[in-house]
């Protein structure tokens, strides 16, 4: 027999760490991941059945008439939407060019100039404000500021509000990747002389230029698509917008928010055709954005 200083030398065996876990907690663990597969395949199901009606509704709809002729008046046949795609890509580049130096300049001074300050914590906070801002509120806004005062529409108001939605996200990407640059980077410059400001267009704009570049990219992609700023706004037409932007400029989201209400047949085939252009330009820009935020990792 074993004595009993012989019994106490001897190590107890460890026993492993998933058979000392709780039979509930395992249960419980394997039911949340479970549901949590469920509701991503409920989400996925959704958005694919989505898509799936798009592209089959805005297919058939698709012609080579809808990028040649403007858009058909009500009981008119035919038909296409050359005005609105025209009037989009102008408001859509006029809020971006004014989105972009703002929201470079911005990040910029959060990221390099004000680092830890109260004065950065206030800007990054109204920033955050104006990211999560409806859009209809903006919209609302610069109607009170810019059609309501002249008693008219016009494309400068509804490029403006575009701007005050882009903005936001291209500071908060402005910073961020400025805040990634290595500050050996920024050390190496100025021991040679360089003053803050050439620092900064030289050194750190050419470090995070690619991630700039993207978040221009998905802030593009984020006012491509917005309705409700430009139903206050630039509202909309059945004509080749004016030179000087005033008066009601022809757009996609508007277009489409009129045509799929309307109780004409080809008005609602219209709007399925410009809603799957408008879902499409948005995949492009977005896929864009992730390839060249990839290519600046890799590298």
């Amino acid at each position: 027999m074993t004595s009993e200083a012989e019994r106490l030398a001897t190590p107890t065996p460890a026993v492993p760490r998933h058979s000392r876990v709780r039979p509930g907690r395992r249960v419980a663990d394997r039911a949340l991941s479970v549901f949590c597969i469920a509701v991503t395949l409920v989400g996925v199901a959704v958005l694919g059945w989505i898509l799936g009606m798009l592209a089959w509704r805005g297919l058939a709809a698709l012609s080579p008439a809808i990028f040649v002729a403007v858009t058909p008046g009500p009981g008119t046949a035919g038909g296409g939407l050359a005005n609105a795609i025209v009037g989009s890509l102008v408001l859509t580049f006029l809020g971006i060019a004014v989105a972009t130096p703002v929201g470079l300049l911005a990040g910029t001074f959060l990221a390099e100039y004000a680092r830890g300050s109260k004065l950065a914590s206030a800007v990054r906070f109204i920033n955050d404000v104006l990211l999560s801002a409806p859009s209809i509120l903006i919209g609302l806004f610069v109607y009170t500021l810019m059609v309501a005062p002249f008693g008219a529409y016009s494309g400068w108001a509804g490029g403006i509000a575009l701007a005050i939605i882009a903005v936001p996200v291209v500071v908060r990407t402005t910073e961020d990747m400025l805040s990634l640059v290595p500050n050996s980077l920024r050390e190496a410059a100025a021991a040679l002389g360089a003053p803050p400001s050439r620092v900064v267009t030289r050194v750190t704009w050419r470090a995070a230029q690619a991630g700039i570049l993207t978040g221009i990219i998905l802030a593009t992609a984020r006012i491509a698509g917005e309705t409700a700023p430009l139903l206050f706004t630039a509202l909309n037409n059945n004509f080749w917008f004016s030179p000087d932007l005033v008066g009601g400029v022809s757009n996609l989201p508007v277009t489409i928010f009129q045509f799929a209400l309307s109780p004409y047949e080809n008005w609602q085939e219209l709007a399925w055709a410009g809603a799957l252009l408008i879902t499409a330009a948005i995949l492009l820009l977005s896929v864009t954005a992730r390839l060249i935020l990839r290519r600046n990792r890799a590298g």
